[in-house]
């Protein structure tokens, strides 16, 4: 297992620490669909989160969040769409970023609610 998988996991699993603390259920982990892949789809009442977990060692480059792609979003949305159909769910919608950035072994974790929209 390569050290930035390894990186990237463990942001995955403080995203979802983080969001079954604020009371939402995990529904799915690495959803693929295609050629995307949802990190995290979550729920809390009648709200659907799709997260996005974006994890830098560094901001030198920029923040994580930015590293979120128009083509990127547009197949989070597919995929998203994809799983709501198959569940059969009536939800209401939303897209979070969950940003972390590692300075000197100090994890700083960003919450971006409605990060992006689809039509």
């Amino acid at each position: 297992m390569s050290t930035s998988y390894a990186f990237g996991k463990e942001a995955e699993q403080r995203a979802l620490r983080y969001f079954r603390s604020k009371g939402f259920t995990v529904l799915a982990q690495n959803y693929h669909y295609r050629k995307a892949e949802v990190d995290l789809i979550v729920q809390k009442e009648n709200v659907l989160v799709a997260a996005e977990v974006k994890a830098r060692s560094s901001i030198f480059y920029g923040d994580p969040e930015t590293f979120v792609s128009p083509k990127q979003i547009k197949r989070l949305v597919m995929a998203l769409d994809a799983f709501v159909m198959e569940h059969n769910l009536d939800v209401e919608v939303r897209f979070d970023i969950i940003a972390f950035t590692v300075v000197k072994k100090e994890w700083k974790m960003k919450h971006i609610e409605d990060a992006f929209y689809y039509f």
